[in-house]
């Protein structure tokens, strides 16, 4: 039995189209954009992992620095900063302070016998370089001793500085009445430098 076939050439599916879309190269643009996009993202992270690392560090050197403020005693720190005080204040009181007893020694060392004071003061200058002033009153047997006397104080200038006689006079008894100024260096009269030199003696 002879079997019939069909067949057609119409097509039963609609023809469609088939349409290849082809991509366009990213324009230079664009990778641009995404790159500063990745660049910002990533420093950004960066950023935030590194502000937490720092918030760490600091966390951890405020906790040390606290347990080494507490090895310390607070009662025995302040009575270090008061004898600190003291030991500055003497300090400054000593480099300050004069000691006369040095212009008492010189005037013994070069007085001469025929020669004896009945009046001293000293006036002291408004700075430590100002010279200090001593004015002194005294008794000589003749005029010959004044100028004798005058001729030591010259000899030990360094020391005694401008020596002047004034006033001479005669009293009843043909003494010659005087009146003595001159300055002594601050330096000479200091009694910080006064004590080291005693001490480089012994």
């Amino acid at each position: 039995m002879e079997q019939n076939f069909q067949t057609s050439f119409i097509p039963k599916r609609p023809i469609v189209e088939e349409t290849v879309v082809r991509s366009r190269p990213a324009s230079l643009f664009t990778i641009l954009s995404i790159f500063i996009f990745f660049t910002i993202v990533i420093a950004s992270g960066g950023v935030y992992f590194y502000k937490g690392s720092l918030s760490k560090q600091i966390d951890q050197m405020t906790s040390d620095l606290e347990i080494a403020k507490n090895r310390f005693e607070p009662a025995t720190i302040a009575k270090f900063v008061k004898l600190d005080k003291r030991l500055n204040s003497a300090n400054e009181i000593l480099s300050n302070h004069t000691a006369i007893s040095p212009i008492f020694d010189l005037l013994q060392k070069i007085t001469l016998k025929t020669i004896r004071y009945s009046k001293f003061s000293y006036v002291l200058g408004d700075t430590s370089s100002s010279k200090i002033t001593v004015q002194m009153s005294g008794q000589a047997i003749g005029y010959r001793s004044i100028a004798l006397q005058s001729d030591l104080f010259t000899q030990h200038n360094k020391d005694i500085i401008d020596p002047v006689f004034s006033n001479l006079s005669l009293d009843p008894k043909g003494n010659v009445i005087f009146d003595l100024e001159f300055s002594i260096d601050p330096s000479f009269v200091n009694y910080q430098q006064l004590v080291a030199k005693q001490a480089t003696v012994q």
